[in-house]
């Protein structure tokens, strides 16, 4: 049977997503394309409105052909709109969502007993709960490995669903942490992505996310990589800014900074300044040679006025943001600010958000252009196509034609950047 996982959100989804295609691989079945596939499983997201309009467009494809399977965040709040899309769709709230992890055995045997596929995923009654279950050691659609190691988030942001969907958070033990990445360096990665809904709020009661890279680091060889998934500011500490100094840790961050005016963040209920984020910024840049630095920035929030949009434009332009995931504001329900009056009207908010995306874009090619005869580190994914340290997707250019290893790190001199490729010497 032909098995198809598609993924919306953060890169928290991608990591649950990789664990459960991995449990499906294991017991024999295909991870196949959407379009063969019998069954598709979809890792749903609540962000924005687009992504549930998404999420809804793609249900709706996908259940002319398959069985569909909906879980994250978007089936959790709103299942009953989930369900009415289709009569081939099942939901499993997130809270549920670990059970997945056994549905490949579970379908196998009554498979096997002679039951429709339809059949057998509502006869699946069992139920997991536990959000750290999702313990892949295998990828099946990246090269570095993805460790869950937090989720849920207590900051309860203004325009934000996701903490209601995801409840409070949670941390996995560090020994658990430390266990899981060490069995990864044994199965041959060189990478593993750190990952949670609100990563810096990891163990933030006892020695936070900055203490549990130091023991990482401790124990993981040379040939190890660390890479930090989505840092929320408020939570960044010089603890952790200080083991960005090791150069296992990628040269690659990314900052949900939404807006650069203290008056907007306040109104939004996000619990930091807007200096303590130039101040992780400057940190980070004194630690690696120009890294990556991303950032989402949300347009037209309540409150944003010229004056405020002005502050946020000039901190980003001031700032050489790498790249700028830019979101016009989006009214959640549930949401503190869903009933605001002070927000810009809609055509002041997307001509903000062009703009922004149009700053973004030069941004990324003088960030581009600045690779140029670097010499730079390179994952190998497929073929000859790698991402580097800093994050840039490259064509990875051996001697004499050879095709790099898989999930093996190569060392070499950027000699083209449209598009960018780089030259190893062996």
């Amino acid at each position: 049977m032909n098995v198809y996982i598609y993924t919306l959100g953060c890169r928290l989804n991608q990591a649950e997503s990789e664990a459960i295609a991995d449990s499906f691989a294991r017991q024999g079945f295909t991870l196949s394309s959407s379009s063969d596939a019998d069954l598709v499983i979809v890792n749903s997201c609540t962000v924005t409105t687009k992504a549930e309009q998404k999420a809804r467009r793609m249900i709706r494809l996908f259940a002319k052909h398959a069985e569909v399977i909906v879980t994250g965040c978007y089936a959790e709040l709103d299942p009953d709109e989930v369900r009415a899309l289709s009569g081939r769709v099942t939901v499993f709230s997130l809270k549920e969502k670990a059970s997945l992890l056994s549905l490949a055995s579970h379908l196998e045997r009554l498979l096997a007993e002679g039951y429709e596929l339809h059949d057998a995923i509502k006869a699946f009654t069992y139920r997991a709960t536990d959000p750290f279950a999702f313990d892949a050691s295998s990828f099946q659609y990246h090269s570095r490995a993805y460790l869950k190691i937090q989720d849920g988030c207590d900051n309860h942001c203004g325009y934000c669903r996701t903490t209601i969907a995801r409840g409070a958070s949670v941390s996995l033990d560090s020994e658990e942490v430390l266990k899981r990445a060490l069995k990864l360096e044994e199965e041959g990665f060189h990478e593993i992505m750190l990952t949670g809904v609100n990563l810096t709020m990891y163990d933030h009661e006892g020695e936070g996310l900055g203490g549990l890279c130091e023991k990482l680091l401790s124990h993981l060889g040379n040939g190890m990589r660390l890479r930090l998934s989505s840092m929320e500011p408020d939570h960044v500490d010089d603890r952790l800014l200080d083991t960005l100094e090791d150069e296992r840790m990628q040269p690659h961050f990314h900052i949900p900074i939404q807006s650069a005016s203290d008056k907007v963040l306040r109104l939004a209920s996000r619990r930091y300044s807007i200096s303590h984020v130039d101040y992780i910024i400057s940190r980070m840049r004194k630690a690696k040679d120009d890294p990556f630095i991303a950032c989402d920035v949300i347009a037209g929030l309540p409150g944003e006025g010229d004056d405020e949009f002005r502050e946020t434009y000039d901190f980003l332009s001031s700032h050489d943001f790498a790249a700028m995931h830019v979101f016009p504001y989006s009214p959640r329900p549930g949401t503190a600010l869903y009933g605001a009056k002070d927000k810009p009207e809609e055509r002041v908010r997307d001509e903000r958000a062009e703009l922004l995306r149009s700053l973004s874009q030069v941004k990324s090619r003088e960030y581009l252009s600045r690779q140029m005869g670097k010499r730079l580190e390179v994952l190998a994914e497929r073929g000859a196509e790698g991402t580097t340290g800093n994050y840039l997707k490259a064509r990875i250019i051996l001697p004499e034609g050879r095709i790099p290893i898989s999930r093996m790190l190569y060392k070499g001199i950027v000699t083209s950047i449209e598009p960018l490729e780089i030259t190893v010497e062996v």
